[in-house]
């Protein structure tokens, strides 16, 4: 591993190249080896304790793509003509409550921490749950994975935008109806994962109408 060194103007770049595109030019496939990376900066991404309470599911199946349209009114153009179609899923409560049996796995095989420092790191975890955050509802558990797992997908996003991969983010759905059809349709445990997000990746069909627009610097940073 070397210490990266990317100019500061081409990520810059990058980042003003990106933007949320609505339609992709559906004869442009992203390849293997790039939708690989993007995933594995999903893989790689950052995550509250370390816990990655995320799935990802790449949807390429057309029969697939055209039953979620009816649940996701944001997706259809998207479903149509994008090269690949990803739905982000975040653990619920029985997978990331500070007792769950994925948590201890976690800690154990994959962190492979000694028993001392899994009590440790458990009792604090507990604390940020129940007197932290207060974390002590289902749905509360759920926003707090979702919020790990759009870690996640800015990481994606502006990982495809570096190697010149247009995306676009969609929370244009019907939470229950789209987690109905995933629990149906997709072999998903919706008792323990339920749906963040979607995002389509391709290659856009025209530039953007606009530039890109955003508030002044100054009116978003305050230093002290």
């Amino acid at each position: 591993m070397t210490t990266p060194n990317i100019a500061k103007a081409d990520i810059l770049n990058a980042f003003n190249f990106r933007h949320a595109t609505k339609e992709f030019d559906a004869s442009k496939i992203i390849s293997d080896d790039d939708m690989k990376f993007l995933l594995q900066t999903a893989h790689l991404s950052p995550s509250s304790f370390g816990f990655e309470p995320w799935h990802f599911i790449v949807v390429q199946d057309k029969e697939l793509r055209e039953l979620i349209k009816p649940v996701a009114w944001g997706a259809p153009l998207k479903l149509d003509t994008a090269s690949h179609f990803v739905l982000g899923l975040s653990m619920k409560a029985p997978m990331v409550k500070h007792d769950a049996e994925y948590i201890h796995t976690m800690m154990k095989d994959v962190k492979q921490l000694p028993e001392d420092v899994i009590e440790m790191y458990s009792k604090f975890y507990r604390e940020f749950q129940e007197r932290d955050f207060e974390l002590d509802s289902d749905k509360k558990l759920f926003d707090w994975s979702s919020k790990q797992t759009y870690i996640a997908l800015g990481n994606m996003m502006t990982s495809a935008a570096l190697i010149g991969i247009d995306s676009c983010p969609i929370e244009g759905f019907h939470q229950e109806k789209a987690e109905a059809l995933l629990r149906e349709k997709f072999n998903v445990d919706t008792d323990k994962y339920g749906l963040s997000f979607m995002i389509a990746f391709g290659y856009r069909k025209e530039a953007p109408a606009h530039a890109k627009s955003r508030r002044n610097f100054d009116d978003i940073v305050t230093w002290m």
